[in-house]
C-alpha cells in the first residue's frame, strides 16, 4: 500500500501553501485536502500537482510499504 513520507500540509505550509490559499487558489481540491488530512492516499493528478508546489518527485512524496 501507498503511504505518504512526509508531513503534506505541514510541507506545503512550509513552501508558503497554507489551506486558505490551496483553496482560494484552487491548487487542490477541497476532498483531496480532506484525504490527506486524513491520511488517505490522493489520485495520481494531485501527487502531480503535490510534486509541482514543492518542486519534489513523487518519491519523496510517497513510498509503498508491505500490507501485512
Amino acid at each position: 500500500m501507498l503511504v505518504y513520507k512526509i508531513d503534506v500540509l505541514g510541507t506545503l505550509k512550509e513552501s508558503g501553501y497554507n489551506s486558505t490559499r490551496i483553496l482560494k487558489e484552487n491548487l487542490i481540491s477541497q476532498s483531496a485536502v480532506q484525504k490527506i488530512r486524513k491520511n488517505e492516499m490522493v489520485g495520481i493528478k494531485t501527487i502531480e500537482k503535490l510534486c509541482e508546489l514543492l518542486d519534489m518527485q513523487p518519491g519523496n512524496i510517497i513510498k509503498y510499504v508491505e500490507k501485512k
